[in-house]
């Protein structure tokens, strides 16, 4: 399938664009660019140097992809960003590119990145993730497969978002928020429960979610301190491929942020 690029589009001679790609009018893609194959960029967008983006991606009207970081300690460093394939980037999306922290901001595959996104440096975002429209991500946050971000949160730096939880829409999401849950809240960011929508439509079993509902028990209801809850999950609790994945989010030697509470009653 032949390319087609629009004849105002400014395209650096050294950038690689697969077969199939389309680019709209007045996008600019500078030199250092890897676009895959059957990928859309829609007019006006900015692809800067160190991009890697899939194939069969959409990235739409005005979005700035792989700009250097809003970080002070930013030297001019060779970084990247990596986006991964099927992922589609609505308007006004920026994605700004890694510091020599990582040296890469990831963006997985699969995704929907909803208008006025923003994702700072040296973030990674996982698979199969929906982020609603002006989510606001600072440097070095995590977003793990599954998950979903609600419109106009704001996630502080080193916030990690585990597998399919989910984050209330306006949000102050200033603390960790471990796999399978609901977290929201402006004033006091807390659990609210599991992301039952989500697991469902996901195709979780009655019994996988008693068994995630059985660990949350005891980790936010028994009044336990939380280390005697953990051990408590791995002493008590099937060692199951969810139960798993909630102790390894909850491994201190990875956190960088608090993580967050059950509103008291």
């Amino acid at each position: 399938m032949e390319r087609c690029i629009h004849s105002t589009a400014v395209i650096g001679s050294k950038a690689e664009i697969g077969q199939g790609v389309t680019v709209g009018p007045y996008a600019v893609i500078e030199d250092d660019v890897v676009i895959g194959d059957n990928t859309e960029i829609g007019p006006h967008v900015h692809i800067a140097d160190g991009a890697r983006l899939g194939k069969e991606c959409k990235v739409f009207a005005g979005a700035v992809l792989s700009t250097v970081p809003q970080d002070l300690k930013f030297e001019g460093e060779k970084t990247y960003l990596h986006v991964g394939d099927r992922t589609v980037i609505r308007e006004y999306v920026t994605l700004n590119r890694g510091t020599r922290a990582s040296g890469k901001t990831v963006v997985g595959s699969d995704n929907l990145i909803m208008a006025y996104v923003h994702a700072g440096h040296d973030c990674i975002i996982g698979n199969h993730v929906i982020i609603a429209n002006s989510v606001q991500f600072g440097g070095h946050c995590e977003v793990e497969d599954y998950a979903v971000v609600g419109g106009l949160a704001g996630v502080h730096q080193f916030v990690r978002i585990g597998k399919y939880a989910m984050v209330g829409g306006i949000s102050r999401a200033s603390l960790d928020v471990p796999p399978y849950v609901m977290a929201g809240g402006h004033e006091s960011f807390r659990f609210e429960g599991l992301n039952m929508v989500g697991l469902r439509r996901r195709g979780f079993s009655s019994e996988q979610i008693d068994m995630i509902r059985r660990v949350y028990r005891i980790i936010f209801q028994s009044g336990l301190l939380l280390g005697n809850a953990l051990e408590k999950v791995e002493t008590e609790c099937e060692r199951t491929p969810e139960v798993e994945e909630v102790l390894h989010f909850f491994d201190t030697s990875t956190a960088k942020r608090k993580y967050i509470r059950p509103f008291k009653s």
